[in-house]
């Protein structure tokens, strides 16, 4: 009998049991943040990451051991984890989930294309990777846009770090994402993703697996009003425990945010670092063929840089010793160049420069490129 027969029953059954755990967790409290998106405070040794098969005897950690460095005069603002829900102590906030939300969130994960993979039909990559690892971490900043995204779309950005061996991945990503097939809406939100040594993996807290800490920033949430909308995020391995955390690197002298973390037991090829690291922005066409736009859904000309901008790339190599991302040999990737383009050069912010990635939408394509 094949792996696969043996697994699509079981994880049947854990999705059965990850909605019953759902549906009898008592709140606390709960924040309403629209009509159709609401956090619940869950007792943080009851949450549901921690129902995954491979965390059984997980304990959790409440911090990373060493707090990651705390970097002065960057530019823009973290406007997306401002608003604070506050949570009682002991507990976590944890998106209310509808079956219709998890189904969905798994479906997309099973197809979710990265730079490890194989290329999957209707989807195009613009971005960079560094693949000379081992590194313990990336962090980067970058913006999101609203756009119009049909229902059979997505467009989103990624930070990653990643491993892969034969056909086996081992990946973490976090970004924006508009994807109505799985939020329900067409709003920006941020989001994490993991795949793991089971060849599963999820979106935040759709599924069980990542165990947040932090009591007043969830790991997926709508983004704001602001356009753009900037973040800082990290993605690194902490020195003790091997865990992977997500971290939002604040600004104005604010302390980092450290949401949450992937336990090191979902993983056996990053265990002692990961082999890639990169940035990027994705995009998933429909089944009738049009691809959605990237950024900011312009294409650039004289007057615009880019569709969407990451830059401030720095990366943990297998000492933790941070350096810039061009201080390692940079491949860029581009697999759509009429209907995507990637260009690299300069931003100053605060009488600081840096290297920064312009995404582009558009190419002698336009609007008309299909999948």
């Amino acid at each position: 009998m094949s792996t696969g027969i043996v697994m699509a029953p079981v994880m049947n059954l854990l999705h059965i049991l990850f909605l019953a755990v759902l549906q009898n967790m008592a709140p606390l409290r709960s924040f309403m943040i629209s009509e159709d998106v609401t956090y619940d405070c869950i007792d943080i040794y009851k949450q549901p990451g921690l129902d995954h098969p491979l965390l059984k005897n997980h304990t959790i950690q409440m911090k990373p051991s060493v707090s990651r460095p705390e970097l002065n005069n960057q530019f823009g603002k973290n406007k997306t984890y401002k608003k604070k829900m506050g949570c009682p102590d002991g507990t976590v906030p944890i998106l209310r989930s509808s079956k219709e939300y998890i189904s969905n969130a798994q479906l997309f994960a099973e197809k979710n294309f990265h730079p490890l993979s194989s290329d999957s039909p209707g989807t195009h990559i613009v971005g960079v990777r560094s693949s000379n690892g081992s590194y313990r971490g990336v962090e980067a900043w970058f913006n999101g846009f609203p756009l119009n995204i049909e229902r059979d779309q997505a467009s989103y950005s990624q930070v990653y770090i990643g491993s892969g061996l034969n056909n086996e991945v081992n990946f973490i990503q976090t970004g924006y994402m508009i994807n109505p097939s799985v939020f329900g809406d067409g709003r920006l939100w941020t989001y994490g993703f993991w795949k793991g040594k089971d060849g599963k993996g999820c979106y935040n807290t759709a599924c069980p697996g990542f165990v947040q800490v932090s009591r007043e920033f969830p790991i997926g949430k709508p983004a704001g009003p602001e356009v753009p909308d900037w973040t800082h995020c990290s993605i690194h391995q902490d020195k003790g425990t091997g865990n992977w955390w997500l971290t939002i690197l604040d600004v104005s002298n604010a302390p980092n945010i450290d949401i949450g973390y992937w336990p090191k037991e979902l993983f056996n090829l990053i265990s002692n670092g990961a082999n890639m690291v990169g940035v990027g922005g994705v995009v998933q066409a429909s089944h009738s063929g049009p691809s959605p736009p990237m950024g900011n859904g312009n294409f650039p000309n004289g007057d615009r840089m880019g569709s969407a901008i990451i830059t401030n790339i720095e990366v943990l190599d297998s000492n933790y010793e941070q350096s810039r991302m061009d201080s390692f040999p940079i491949e860029k990737l581009v697999d759509s160049p009429n209907c995507y383009g990637l260009g690299m050069g300069k931003v100053k912010r605060f009488h600081i420069t840096h290297l920064g990635f312009f995404f582009n939408y558009g190419g002698p394509g336009g609007n008309s490129c299909g999948i």
